[in-house]
């Protein structure tokens, strides 16, 4: 019979009781994060690693080979003369997501956190209800609001002596609407998750400032907007990244990045470059780049503002 302590797996402590060996459970924590680990490679690291290598490549997705170009794709891509426009509707569809599906939730909360004392339940439903429809179906409603001949915000702007633009057509308020209807969609979960990080901000504080006549602008600044830092860091974030993905939908759905490229902005060019015009490598440098300027965003999150986040705990 084998000792079953040659092996190393157990051992005797002091009281002569029976341990496992220190070295025993060393390969535990890496085999419960195989599983992420493994999914992580194959839908995240590989494809980014194969977009890297499709950057440095002529080739169309039907052509057998591929033609090594070297940085041809990225010249491409800088000298386009509708590169600087592109990545201007991009830092203004993120200065508009960033105000609405950010600034405003925070509002929102504060003020039925603390403002208001009637009908919570129901502006919480209300509001969160826009989150449960598909945005398809959100932007086929607003095409219809929005339409400058017979929708309904066209009759009531007539009988008001206004008139509509065509907004699909307008540079500048193009972005405007598609960024209004995507945030329709996203600004209901928002509109929760800080809900959740203003009402955890205790009530004898906001009392203590109200007693001292310290006005809800300030209260909202400096005591609500500190004390829930934490959840807005990750509200932050998320209306980043999920707006900029969520607001593909209605410009492929309603403009196709047009007029004259007014709406397009890095993600829709992506897919206009690789499934419009067949550039497979130069769409692959567009979503490189668009990468590295999530990445640059997420440096600067990091590098000054979670420095000033408050953790409860």
């Amino acid at each position: 019979m084998s000792n079953p302590f040659s092996s190393g797996a157990a051992v005797l402590d002091a009281r002569g009781r029976l341990r496992p060996a220190a070295h025993s459970g060393r390969l535990t924590p890496y085999l419960l994060l195989a599983p992420a680990t493994i999914l992580f490679a194959i839908f995240m690291f590989y494809p980014l690693l194969y977009t890297l290598y499709l950057s440095f490549f002529d080739w169309n997705m039907t052509r057998p080979t591929k033609e090594f170009v070297a940085f041809d794709n990225y010249i491409a891509v800088f000298t386009d003369p509708n590169f600087g426009k592109i990545m201007g509707n991009t830092a203004l569809y993120i200065l508009l997501l960033l105000l609405f599906d950010f600034a405003a939730p925070y509002v929102f909360s504060f003020i039925l956190s603390f403002v208001v004392q009637k009908g919570k339940n129901f502006y919480k439903s209300s509001i969160f209800l826009p989150s449960v429809i598909s945005l398809v179906v959100g932007t086929m409603i607003f095409v219809w609001l929005l339409n400058p001949i017979s929708g309904p915000v066209s009759a009531v702007a007539k009988a008001l002596g206004v008139t509509i633009p065509i907004w699909s057509n307008t540079q500048g308020l193009v972005i405007v609407v598609l960024s209004i209807i995507t945030s329709w969609k996203i600004f209901g979960y928002n509109f929760i998750v800080v809900m959740a990080g203003v009402s955890s901000v205790p009530l004898e504080v906001v009392e203590a400032a109200r007693l001292d006549d310290v006005p809800n602008w300030r209260i909202f600044l400096n005591i609500v907007v500190p004390m829930s830092s934490s959840t807005g860091i990750y509200v932050l974030i998320l209306s980043i990244v999920t707006g900029m993905q969520q607001i593909f939908t209605p410009i492929n759905m309603v403009t196709q990045g047009g007029p004259d490229y007014a709406s397009t902005n890095l993600i829709y060019a992506v897919y206009d470059q690789a499934f419009g015009f067949f550039k497979t490598g130069t769409a692959s440098a567009y979503a490189i780049l668009m990468m590295l300027l999530f990445g640059f965003l997420l440096f600067l999150e990091f590098k000054f503002v979670e420095k000033s986040v408050y953790y409860e705990n």
